[in-house]
């Protein structure tokens, strides 16, 4: 059969141009769920982001180099950065992408991705970042009013003209990045406004508020809610103010999401600030009525700024579940936090991110950056993807010291692991624990009878679940225990341990060393 020359020009030009195309273009971000877990993959493969949040007033050219010079003391692989409002649009119809440009520019020059957070209509609930246009004109763009009747500085989400005005300078930023980072997504998601809600006002009680709350409660809500069909009052009684006010806000920030996609379709997701969720039963309530309202928010995420551990770890049971990833968007940049990324671990986190890391001098001093997270994140951070990985399938398990628990237990089945804080730690003695209760331990099965461990003052023996660690440590079921890290994915053994470095178990403290052990029954 002949072919004309034409046609193999065509081909190969063709090819050339998927495949230049191909090796330029990324995967666009997406969070994948499966058997009742979440990642968020990136480049086609899961990802841990070790993230970092920047001040509020840092995004600017002057402030970068301070944030950069903090995103790597912590060894972060993913900064938060605000998109502010009324730099972007300083007047109706004109914007301005300078800092965001830079932004994206000088994050690709130090290899690192980022989460924009929009600080649109409300940060914090209220609106400090929308343009002075808006601000002085609450006629043509109104304000909630509380119970009592006063007007506060907060944009009401029931009035159209707010919404439309947010809405068209969040959609036209998410085209502009589309044309800027549509290819390489170095943008990994996108946060619509920061802590919205109604801080100083149950909920709306203008007259349009009011018009609303008498009203029938959408179908939609009613259905996925389980409710029978009736005004807010009559549906959800007590929590009826509540309940309206988080529909209200839901909705309009799923506009805004939902017309973002339509332009650059990565993840978004919401902050939602702890205190407003003092227990498990009112983050269930909240996370109901934002996945009815909001069906183009992603995840809901947590700030968590309470290093009180019972009520950490309730806040991470509730925030994650199989309809919502979890994720803590931001958490206290003190020491007293890190180990609580090591539970966000064990609870299948895709990510955690301590707030304020850069030396703008309101959330730490210049001199000074709490060296916990960034321990954390260096010894995690060559193998993240693998981490990623491993917890997306179910085999990353952590163990964390906290008071009267020198002595833990972790089950995997066929084989357990004993996990004791604390040096020294003498032969026959239970473990002393550590002053502040900072041990932390993770563990991923690799394969039958292959584990990968690694932690912060703490040491770690196997044995069978029938046959309980020996006290002295002196017998241990190590075959083979090789010190070394991943590089792309491969793991690159650098000495095998043995002797001394064994005899007790693995034994960890402040090197950051990582260890893949294959054990076995000798008897």
């Amino acid at each position: 059969m002949k072919i004309s020359s034409n046609l193999v020009s065509l081909v190969i030009a063709s090819f050339i141009f998927v495949a230049g195309r191909s090796s330029f273009a990324v995967e666009a971000p997406k969070i994948v769920h499966k058997d009742g877990r979440s990642a968020l993959f990136v480049a086609g493969e899961p990802y841990l982001m070790l993230g970092a949040q920047m001040d509020n007033s840092s995004e600017w050219p002057s402030t970068l180099p301070d944030v950069w010079e903090a995103v790597a003391k912590i060894h972060a692989n993913t900064l938060g950065a605000p998109v502010y409002w009324e730099q972007m649009e300083p007047h109706p119809g004109t914007f301005d992408f300078t800092n965001v440009d830079q932004l994206i520019r000088e994050a690709r020059e130090h290899h690192v991705h980022l989460l924009l957070l929009w600080f649109g209509a409300s940060k914090n609930g209220q609106m400090h970042y929308a343009p002075e246009w808006v601000k002085t004109n609450a006629t043509r763009y109104p304000r909630l009013m509380n119970s009592r009747g006063q007007l506060l500085d907060i944009l009401d989400p029931n009035a159209p003209a707010n919404l439309e005005a947010d809405k068209l300078a969040f959609t036209t930023l998410m085209r502009h990045l589309r044309k800027l980072d549509g290819d390489e997504h170095t943008i990994l998601m996108m946060q619509v406004e920061n802590e919205a809600g109604p801080y100083y006002a149950d909920r709306d009680y203008t007259s349009r508020g009011n018009q609303l709350f008498s009203e029938q409660v959408p179908a939609s809500l009613v259905t996925a809610l389980h409710k029978h069909p009736g005004n807010w009052h009559e549906v959800f009684g007590t929590t009826d103010n509540e309940t309206f006010a988080l529909w209200s806000q839901a909705r309009y920030i799923n506009a805004l999401a939902e017309a973002g996609k339509a332009e650059l379709n990565i993840p978004m997701y919401i902050n939602i600030a702890a205190i407003n969720t003092p227990n498990h039963e009112s983050v269930e309530r909240l996370l109901d009525v934002w996945k009815a309202a909001a069906p183009s928010i992603d995840i809901v995420s947590a700030d968590l700024y309470d290093d009180f551990s019972p009520l950490y770890q309730e806040m991470l049971n509730a925030y994650g579940r199989p309809d919502n990833p979890l994720w803590i968007s931001e958490t206290g940049l003190g020491s007293s936090y890190a180990k609580f990324f090591f539970y966000a671990l064990g609870h299948g986190a895709i990510g955690f991110s301590p707030f304020g890391i850069d030396h703008s001098g309101v959330a730490v001093p210049p001199e000074y950056l709490p060296p916990a997270h960034g321990e954390n994140y260096a010894l995690v951070a060559p193998m993240a993807r693998d981490l990623a990985r491993l917890n997306f399938e179910g085999k990353l398990k952590t163990a964390i010291e906290e008071p009267n628990q020198a002595q833990q237990e972790v089950d995997f089945g066929y084989w357990q692991a004993t996990v004791t804080f604390g040096y020294p730690q003498p032969d026959r003695q239970r473990p002393p624990g550590t002053p502040d209760f900072h041990g932390r331990v993770l563990i991923a099965e690799l394969g039958p009878n292959e584990f990968l461990v690694t932690g912060i003052d703490a040491r770690v023996t196997f044995h069978l679940p029938s046959r309980p660690s020996p006290p002295d440590h002196h017998i241990n079921n190590i075959l083979r225990a090789e010190q070394g890290q991943y590089v792309d994915g491969v793991w690159k053994p650098l000495r095998i341990w043995n002797g001394d470095e064994t005899q007790r178990g693995l034994n960890f403290q402040h090197e950051g060393n990582v260890i893949h052990v294959t054990i076995y029954r000798w008897d």
